[in-house]
């Protein structure tokens, strides 16, 4: 097996929380009295621009949301989409352990629009164990379309042998895995821990 010398991380479903996955739009819903049905049809339509960073999250309120009056504002809605984001603090844990032992290149890897994305990044201070953001909004592309893992590839100049690519979504562990990635299904924090390890990460329980 050739030398590991890069990680690179999914956010939503690893890291933290998804960002503004179905049960929070669910959630959403339920607290501003939206139709549901119509909600997610409008969201679908939209979404992957959005993520590709082709629309701002305004723009994408104006269509899903606020194309009609509401009796609530669009700084109430916007503040209950960013709550929605929790720190998963096992693998946070797992992330400090590997970040602290100096070893490895750590970047994301993750589809998230602009405003969600910029703020997470903020929020959780997700910089001080990642180097660099490989984001669907700044690259305009999304997994798990091979062309994104390439892009991050490049832009790093690492060999995708030489790297290992987690996320909880299977289709985008199978698109790492096709450009020549390893890559790791995240199920949770214990068998992360396993997983790093099977591939020569050493992370010891703190």
């Amino acid at each position: 097996m050739s030398k590991l010398t890069a990680l690179f991380w999914d956010v939503g479903g690893v890291i933290l929380s998804n960002g503004w996955d179905e049960e929070a739009r669910g959630r959403a819903a339920s607290r501003f009295n939206l139709d549901l049905v119509e909600f997610e049809r409008r969201h679908q339509a939209l979404f992957a621009a959005f993520e590709e960073g082709r629309m701002t999250l305004d723009a994408y309120l104006d269509q899903t949301v606020f194309y009609r009056p509401q009796p609530f504002s669009r700084e109430d809605f916007t503040s209950f989409i960013f709550s929605q984001s929790k720190e998963k603090k096992e693998v946070r844990a797992i992330l400090d352990e590997v970040t602290a032992a100096n070893r490895y290149f750590q970047a994301t890897l993750n589809n998230e629009g602009l405003e969600l994305n910029n703020y997470r990044v903020r929020k959780f201070d997700l910089a001080r164990n990642l180097s660099a953001f490989f984001s669907s909004c700044y690259l305009g592309l999304r997994k798990p379309d091979e062309a994104i893992y390439r892009q991050a590839l490049n832009i790093t100049q690492r060999a995708p042998e030489d790297c290992v690519f987690i996320d909880d979504r299977l289709p985008n562990v199978d698109g790492a895995r096709r450009v020549g990635m390893r890559a790791i299904h995240f199920l949770n924090a214990a068998q992360l821990r396993a997983e790093l390890a099977q591939n020569g990460v050493a992370v010891t329980q703190s």
